[in-house]
């Protein structure tokens, strides 16, 4: 079994800063890409940043400049510095991991595994 814990959400006003963490655990083989979505009420989850085991990272538009993304490759954790927030980054942020592991019979399987989400509440 694997599963991801994200921790780090909360409430702040304009402007100010949150650290999301996500730590994947269990059968773990390997990691390919590691990232962050976020839900907003009434509106479709969206991709927020990506970050492969190679390091190549993408951000959607709208947090360019103001989000960084990172990973720990060793203790399988993704972060998410979050600067400068908004009122529209209020979302449930959750994080997910491509992640490979090897089942009972020791077949190779890889498949995208989700957090549970954590809430992220911007003030204005």
């Amino acid at each position: 079994q694997v599963q991801l814990v994200e921790s780090g959400g909360g409430l702040v006003q304009t402007g100010g800063s949150l650290r999301l963490s996500c730590v994947a655990s269990g059968s773990i083989l390997s990691i390919n890409v590691m990232g962050w979505h976020r839900q907003a009420p009434g509106k479709q989850r969206e991709l927020v940043a990506t970050i492969t085991s190679l390091g190549n990272i993408n951000y959607v538009d709208s947090v360019k400049g103001r989000f960084t993304i990172s990973r720990d490759t060793a203790q399988n954790t993704v972060y998410l510095q979050m600067n400068s927030l908004k009122p529209e980054d209020t979302a449930v942020y959750y994080c997910t991991a491509d992640i490979t592991t090897r089942t009972t019979v020791g077949i190779r399987m890889t498949g995208r595994y989700w957090g549970q989400g954590t809430q992220v509440t911007v003030s204005s």
